[in-house]
């Protein structure tokens, strides 16, 4: 049987390790280990706070070591998950179809969604349990004809315990992740190495031959008939980069602000995060505790009980670049006119809450949905294929988003994997 390689086991790579096993024998190269939920004691974190000694966001991995924070300058921190799962082990579990930017060059993917919807669980209906504080915020929107929805969520709701934990690690396993995926591969037959960095895609005379990766130091090359890069939106670039493939500086990130208020007994802290959304045409809103901003920015200083935060999440302009040396991203004049919008807006539903403008305080600019460095266009509708690559390497995660989705992503890659694990099927 013919060897695939996937970097990666995120939403990407490890929808394409369960749909090419069998068709290949499939081996999973992923830099992390297994992933932990958060398990430290949210009191002891506060304590610890209080002393000072969290001020810097790449802290976290002191206390979590399966989140990574980078700086991208201006203030703002990119985001990611480490380990098996990749970054959908520490997201809100939206199972949101983000996918107009593809359908207007072409690629229809209503085949892998539905698809998709018989093998995640999904579900929209969570409102019983949500807080009175999140049912009043709903109500509010609802007056100021925002038409807010309930999110669909990739829970098992029976499971679900409400701890607010879902971006910190499910401790219950009710929210869904890509490990789901990737036991499957593996109960197949697919072989996972762990603690597995790939560093560059061998490439001689128009061919992929391998992936070069390093593991506790030793580097190993992996042979292969096919490649496939799903690294993650920052990690996958890099690859290619290192392999002598060019990507653009069209990197987007999906930024995130966080409008919050001071409000007694809100219990936010223990809410399912992201309970519904408000659209609008450059941005989202969404109820969200940032856990990230209230380790580590001050003006986070109530107890986590008594605040509760509207999430921004801006569809970006692709400008900026990662390399070996770190990422380059700036928020554009535009994005930040749309920001200064959604900030207004987040303002004005909390004023109708009763709050005032001292209660009211921002977060920390974070984004964790990078991608589009190697954006689709109309040329690769059909093979989802750019002409740069060897014949026999895919990339299959957001590195290939024409555009910023300013929304949950997780559901979007995994459709558009499952389409490219039928393109690397027909190789064969």
């Amino acid at each position: 049987m013919k060897k695939a390689i996937v970097v990666g086991s995120g939403a990407g790579g490890a929808t394409v390790a369960k749909e090419l096993q069998g068709k290949f024998q499939v081996t999973v190269l992923e830099a992390g280990g297994p992933f932990r939920p958060f398990s430290a004691n949210l009191n002891a974190v506060e304590t610890v706070k209080r002393t000072g000694l969290l001020f810097d966001e790449r802290e976290i991995r002191w206390i979590f070591p399966n989140m990574i924070v980078r700086k991208a300058g201006e203030g703002m921190v990119l985001v990611n998950g480490a380990g098996q799962g990749g970054t959908t082990t520490i997201s809100a579990g939206n199972a949101i179809r983000c996918d107009r930017s593809l359908k207007a060059i072409g690629i229809d993917l209503d085949v892998e969604f539905q698809e998709l919807y018989g093998e995640i669980p999904v579900s929209s209906d969570h409102q019983r349990k949500w807080h009175a504080s999140t049912r009043e915020v709903f109500s509010i929107c609802q007056s100021m004809d925002l038409r807010p929805q309930p999110s669909p969520k990739m829970v098992r709701l029976d499971r679900c315990t409400g701890c607010g934990k879902c971006v910190l690690g499910c401790p219950r396993m009710a929210k869904w992740d890509s490990r789901s995926f990737l036991d499957q591969a593996i109960e197949h037959g697919a072989e996972l190495v762990s603690n597995c960095k790939a560093e560059r895609i061998v490439i001689h005379r128009g061919r992929a031959k391998g992936v070069v990766a390093r593991s506790h130091g030793i580097k190993r090359f992996y042979p292969a008939d096919m490649v496939v890069v799903a690294a993650g939106g920052l990690g996958t670039p890099l690859v290619l980069q290192q392999s002598g493939i060019a990507c653009q500086p069209k990197l987007f990130v999906d930024p995130v602000l966080c409008v919050a208020t001071r409000w007694e007994g809100a219990r936010q802290n223990r809410e399912m995060p992201m309970p519904f959304i408000v659209q609008r045409e450059h941005y989202m809103i969404s109820p969200y505790f940032d856990f990230l901003s209230f380790f580590f920015n001050r003006r986070w200083n109530s107890p986590s009980e008594n605040i509760f935060s509207l999430m921004i999440k801006l569809a970006d302009d692709n400008t900026g670049s990662i390399t070996r040396r770190g990422a380059r991203k700036a928020l554009s004049n535009a994005d930040k006119a749309r920001l200064q919008e959604a900030v207004s807006l987040c303002t004005d539903i909390f004023r109708k809450l009763g709050k005032k403008a001292n209660d009211i305080f921002l977060g920390t600019v974070n984004a964790g949905h990078p991608g589009g460095m190697l954006p689709l266009t109309e040329h690769e509708r059909v093979t989802l294929h750019h002409g740069t690559l060897p014949a026999n390497l895919y990339v299959a995660d957001a590195t290939l988003l024409p555009e910023s989705l300013g929304n949950p992503a997780i559901l979007t890659i995994s459709a558009l994997a499952k389409r490219i694990s039928r393109l690397c099927a027909s190789y064969v």
